[in-house]
């Protein structure tokens, strides 16, 4: 068995495959090909697709695409279950399709089945995901002038608040909500967090008009594959006025930032060792 191809980072919605496995008692079905982004179970900002897989004369609703994989002794774990960080050796790593109601008795390994994302929905959460990035991006450039001492940048220069306190990214159609740390160990690699509080309403200010003039400005946004299986590194790529930018990235994202009427975000500091910034997007 080798691990799932999938057509998801060219935004491909629909597609063809083999059942590899019928996993009734999870009610879970593994094709071996897929159009179906995967919830990450390590890291599950961007909830997976949904859709519908015909098998015949059967049409089986997907409730969520989930990671799965087998482990070479042959056992199977599904999502959450997965005991090991994806790529682990040892693990055939797999996109699972749980499906509402059960799998029917006659659909089994090696049937022929199509397969169908939920279109509007999977467009949803690209805005989000990308409006989730671009946002990050803003928040360094906006907290830029409140670090004392030098730390690793982000893809534009700027210091890397976002890899350094970012504890839970939360991605929902068109938005996301991001949770970043203030904490001692934020403090001593040189954040002033006190200035950051002092001045939250003029960096919200400054975020919110990088985010206009990225959207004005309609640049390209793709995603990068080494190659077509699940488990083949991924980047987001984007185009902005200051450079092209670049993440390692396992989710869906927009063509092009066209497709915003807006982008906004609110800082939330009411805790003042925690900050929470919630993006909205507006689409075109």
């Amino acid at each position: 068995m080798q691990s799932t191809h999938v057509s998801f980072p060219d935004g491909s919605l629909r597609g063809e495959g083999e059942v590899l496995i019928a996993d009734r008692d999870a009610s879970v079905l593994i094709v071996d090909a897929t159009p179906f982004h995967p919830v990450d179970h390590t890291w599950p900002d961007q909830p997976g697709d949904a859709g519908a897989i015909l098998a015949g004369d059967e049409r089986l609703e997907v409730t969520e695409a989930v990671m799965a994989a087998v482990s070479d002794d042959g056992a199977l774990a599904v999502g959450t279950d997965i005991p090991v960080k994806r790529g682990a050796e040892g693990w055939t790593w797999l996109v699972g399709h749980r499906i509402g109601g059960g799998i029917p008795e006659g659909i089994s390994a090696g049937d022929a089945v199509a397969l169908e994302v939920d279109g509007a929905r999977r467009s949803a959460l690209s805005r989000g995901h990308t409006a989730c990035h671009l946002a990050s991006l803003a928040l360094d450039a906006a907290l830029a002038g409140l670090w004392r001492k030098e730390i690793a940048v982000d893809p534009l220069g700027n210091p890397d608040f976002e890899g350094r306190a970012n504890q839970t990214s939360r991605i929902h159609p068109d938005g996301a909500v991001d949770e970043y740390r203030l904490g001692k160990s934020l403090r001593k690699a040189g954040f002033d967090s006190a200035g950051f509080a002092e001045s939250q309403a003029e960096c919200e200010a400054r975020i919110n008009e990088l985010l206009a003039g990225w959207v004005a400005s309609g640049a390209p946004s793709r995603i990068v594959t080494e190659g077509p299986a699940i488990v083949d590194r991924r980047r987001w790529e984007c185009d902005l006025p200051e450079g092209q930018v670049s993440f390692p990235c396992g989710g869906t994202h927009v063509s092009s930032l066209s497709e915003f009427a807006s982008i906004t975000v609110s800082l939330d500091l009411r805790d003042p060792q925690l900050l929470v910034m919630t993006t909205t997007v507006v689409p075109v």
